[in-house]
């Protein structure tokens, strides 16, 4: 019996494993049988022979072809409306396509970037490239030796440098790759140059104003040589024809549409007459400048139209990267996705709601210019009030006025991670959101104080802000990402997640919530527990891909947790507890790889940028990114006297940490909580490509937690639950008394 099933179960393997190896042997000569066909095509053209029409058609119907155009801007058809609004507004009035809005570049824009990343799929910031910017793509060095007068072949002049910009980054960068993963090649039509030498070679160069749309977009057809296999220029009424005659040879062709009217009136008839094996894809053109971050683009071929796009670059609906058009124009033709390349294939994400995505748009535009400007009013509300309560005005109260703004405009600091969430729902302007997050910080904070006992307040801004950070990326409210302590999406780097500027300052607002819950305490095996527990937790919603998908919140958070938690156990330190302190990130992240395969089926930021490297060389390359970003920013504006006002702080504060935390008599639970705040600060500098930003906010935030605690009020008596004998204070106390001499 058991044979007879064993033998049954060996004919059904070998039987499914002969029909995988035939259907791969159907693809492959499917894919040979086109590139071939293509190849004899473009002889016939090149010889004079007519073409059989007729099967060209019939096998263009069958296989799959994408065909990639760039949409200048066209006349507004609303009063108010600008350039961008009017796109958006064409596209969504095509129902055949499904819209979203495209991250151009990591970075200020720059066209010529954002076509080299696509040609790549896979993109870093402009500080890990040397030169910082791309050479300029816009000429092109000619053989005019086919029918017609019609370029056969093309090579952009200033290809060389930019192969060599892009070797000499610190990640495996391939411009050109897109059009090199395709049988043949890509072709390029665009209307102009509509009078071209018959024969020899030249070189053409188009002269693009900054202050008008890019126009040159071919580099998106260039293959790893720089070669495009064929180009066709004419007059702008000759264009659609002359993309016909591109598709019947190549399966992928880039165009440039015309400016104006007759550009929309080009894309209403590609849509319209779209082959059902076609992807069209639609980019918008816009000026070489920076400003034009964030892009309108739109499918036609991923589905039935009219829903909006998102990928697993982004994770975020109604938004791509332009790295994600490459890997969606291979899969969709069939082919093999270059593993350099990192960008993810677009999908669709629920039906297009056209005032959503704008509303997004344009909120996404203004975050970076407001975060600064909003902080600093906080600031300068705190300065204000400092001032207002210190007026000789009833002298007898005023060490009490002054105690309660410390601590009312320490706490209202510490409500901002939630706080700004209230205008990232409204939009309001910049000046109603500014003044939104300071009156409702400042009014959370006056309330908090009032409500909870002296020194517990840490706890409850601490516990809203995990938990309500953690509900908005659950539910994908995009409240985090539209907020100005979000990660900045239209700059590219980060689209979703907890930011570099949140990761170190949850962790100090987590550690003192442990220690306003527990003072008083002394060390004890309970006290360490529970500090790690809380640790942990905040790993998990800083680690996990569906909440903070920071790979450097978790190294920061073990470190800081690993500090705290070993401060906090009774007696001496020791070989072993060292170890743990320095086992606690790698652990860490173990943890996180784990999470990220049983909650996002490994396609986590973590397990996406590390684990699927290929090589110590691609690790070594993300260490080196990573250093090269910090460095820059340590180099940016005020940052450099921030972080060395931040490193002295830190270093007068370990030496006098008995007077810095004479308020709470120096107990052990704050104690621990601000060695393992200032340790994740520390950490975060060293390990994000933010690198002093991370010191910098946990400074600032154990800065706040300080002012709150000196601002201890007159009546704050701390009721210990244990025996004063227990408390370190009583310790000390009975120790001074039993060594004074008696009589």
């Amino acid at each position: 019996m058991r044979a007879g099933l064993l033998a049954a179960l060996l004919c059904t393997v070998l039987a499914g494993c002969c029909s995988t190896v035939a259907a791969a042997e159907q693809h492959k000569h499917n894919i040979h049988g086109a590139a071939s066909s293509a190849s004899a095509v473009s002889l016939l053209r090149a010889s004079g022979q007519p073409t059989p029409k007729q099967a060209v058609l019939t096998q263009a119907s069958v296989e799959p072809s994408a065909l990639v155009v760039f949409l200048p801007p066209g006349p507004s058809r609303g009063r108010g409306r600008s350039e961008d609004d009017a796109i958006e507004a064409e596209l969504s009035s095509i129902p055949t396509l499904s819209i979203g809005i495209l991250s151009a570049t990591q970075g200020a824009y720059n066209a010529d970037q954002m076509l080299l990343d696509m040609t790549q799929g896979a993109r870093v910031s402009y500080s890990a490239y040397s030169p910082a910017h791309p050479p300029s793509l816009s000429s092109l060095q000619l053989d005019l030796n086919a029918e017609h007068g019609l370029p056969a072949s093309a090579r952009i002049s200033s290809w060389t440098a930019a192969l060599r910009r892009a070797q000499d980054a610190p990640q495996l960068l391939k411009p050109g790759l897109l059009a090199t993963s395709i049988p043949g090649g890509a072709a390029y039509a665009a209307p102009y140059f509509s009078k071209l030498p018959s024969k020899g070679s030249i070189e053409i160069e188009i002269a693009k104003p900054v202050t008008s749309p890019a126009t040159v977009d071919w580099p998106l057809a260039a293959n790893r040589s720089g070669r495009i296999a064929a180009l066709s220029f004419g007059s702008s009424g000759t264009l659609l024809a002359r993309i016909d005659k591109l598709r019947v040879t190549h399966s992928l062709v880039v165009a440039d549409l015309p400016r104006g009217a007759s550009g929309y009136d080009d894309l209403r008839s590609l849509t319209a007459a779209r082959a059902p094996h076609e992807l069209l894809v639609v980019v918008q053109s816009a000026p070489n400048l920076p400003g034009h971050e964030l892009l309108w683009s739109a499918f036609a071929g991923l589905g039935s139209g009219g829903d909006t796009l998102t990928s697993q670059s982004t994770n975020q609906r109604g938004m791509i990267a332009a790295i994600d058009i490459g890997p969606t124009i291979l899969g969709h033709l069939g082919l093999q996705i270059p593993a350099d390349m990192r960008g993810k294939p677009v999908r669709l994400d629920g039906a297009f709601d056209g005032a959503s995505l704008r509303a997004l748009k344009a909120r996404l535009v203004v975050i970076d210019s407001r975060r600064l400007p909003a902080l600093a009013w906080l600031a300068l509300t705190w300065a204000f009030l400092l001032m207002v309560v210190r007026l000789p005005i009833g002298d007898a109260k005023r060490g009490r006025r002054t105690a309660w703004a410390m601590r009312v405009g320490a706490i209202a600091l510490l409500w901002a991670p939630v706080a700004v969430l209230l205008p990232a729902a409204l939009e309001p302007s910049r000046t109603v959101e500014i003044a939104l997050i300071v009156a409702s910080c400042f009014a959370l904070g006056a309330l908090t104080d009032l409500l909870v006992p002296w020194p517990r307040a840490p706890l409850l801004p601490a516990v809203v802000a995990v938990v309500a950070l953690t509900v908005d990326a659950l539910a994908g409210t995009q409240l985090l990402m539209r907020s100005l302590l979000g990660p900045s999406p239209a700059f590219g780097a980060r689209f979703y997640g907890i930011g570099n500027e949140l990761k170190s300052g949850l962790a100090v607002l987590v550690f003192t919530a442990v220690a306003a819950a527990l003072y008083p305490c002394a060390r004890s095996r309970r006290a360490a527990v529970t500090m790690a527990c809380a640790g942990i937790l905040l790993a998990i919603v800083e680690g996990s891909a569906r909440i903070g998908a920071g790979v450097g919140g978790v190294i920061l958070v073990s470190a800081g947790t690993a500090v705290a938690t070993v401060m906090l156990l009774p007696g001496t330190l020791n070989r072993k507890r060292v170890l743990i302190v320095m086992a606690a990130p790698v652990l860490g992240l173990i943890a996180l790889a784990a999470i990220d395969l049983a909650t996002a089926h490994g396609s986590g930021h973590f397990t996406g940028s590390v684990l699927d490297a290929r090589s110590p060389g691609d690790i070594r390359d993300i260490v080196v990114r990573r250093y090269s970003a910090a460095w820059d920013e340590l180099k940016n504006h005020l940052m450099p006297l921030a972080t060395a006002l931040a490193s002295i702080a830190s270093f007068i504060a370990v030496r006098r940490r008995d007077r810095v935390l004479a308020p709470v008599a120096s107990d052990p639970v704050w104690l621990a909580a601000f060695a393992g705040g200032l340790t994740s600060g520390v950490i975060g500098a060293l390990t994000e490509d933010s690198g002093p930003v991370l010191l910098v906010v946990a400074v600032g935030t154990l800065g706040c937690v300080l002012s709150y605690l000196w601002g201890k009020p007159v009546r704050a008596q701390p009721v210990s639950r244990r025996s004063p004998s227990t408390l370190p204070a009583a310790r000390s106390r009975a120790r001074t008394q039993s060594a004074a001499p008696s009589g």
